[in-house]
């Protein structure tokens, strides 16, 4: 019953077209990477040394922008309720939004990096480290947004709260993972893949323990 579920999450997800589907996440990526070296000048080395911090903070954004997606218009369809009385337990289905949602928008965004890397001024070791980076931290950044959606869903501009819930949530990632190109190296991907471990772990719980405080 997990697969049928996934493939129709990741359907979801990707949205047939519908508001971008995850082709929308890609292109404000991009778009960051553009930009920024318009803001900040030509100075390759001021480039080079913030560039990485640039990407993380485009991540974070990109990750933002599926938000009203991930939960609430199954909570309103009702989809929980049915998948709660088939006997799977909320924190399950949410699991398994969190893959969804890794997939339709992390793995994307990386294949996106490179190019972002090249507009950046990055090096070629600095470009793998960054990739190492948002490998081990963007399963963190999924885990908060289906926690956070899932906390918000039904509310008033649930949307818009959600992307502001979710900003002070990712600090902690958001240092590891840029730290990670200077001085802190591997140092700096391990603490990422430790921070996104424990909010792999307790992102179901919380999202399964709001989603049956909302229908209560």
């Amino acid at each position: 019953m997990i697969w049928p579920i996934l493939k129709r999450d990741i359907a979801l997800l990707l949205g047939g077209g519908r508001r971008g589907g995850a082709l929308l996440p890609v292109l404000f990526f991009l778009a960051v990477a553009m930009l920024y070296p318009f803001a900040v000048g030509p100075d390759a080395k001021l480039l080079a040394r913030t560039g990485g911090g640039v990407v993380w903070v485009a991540a974070l954004l990109a990750a933002i922008l599926p938000l009203d997606r991930l939960i609430e218009p199954d909570l309103e369809a009702g989809f929980f309720d049915q998948w709660a009385l088939r006997g799977l337990a909320e924190e399950w289905t949410c699991a398994v939004r969190m893959v969804a949602h890794w997939l339709t928008f992390a793995l994307p965004l990386m294949l996106a990096t490179p190019i972002s890397g090249v507009l950046l001024g990055l090096s070629g070791e600095q470009m793998m480290t960054l990739e190492l980076g948002l490998l081990a931290g963007t399963p963190g950044l999924a885990a908060l947004g289906v926690a956070v959606a899932a906390v918000t869903a039904g509310l008033r501009g649930g949307a818009a709260l959600a992307g502001l819930l979710i900003m002070p949530l990712a600090v902690p990632l958001l240092i590891f993972g840029a730290g990670s190109l200077s001085a802190v190296g591997e140092g700096g991907i391990a603490l990422t893949a430790a921070v996104s471990l424990v909010l792999v772990a307790m992102s179901p719980f919380a999202a399964g323990a709001a989603l049956r405080a909302a229908r209560e």
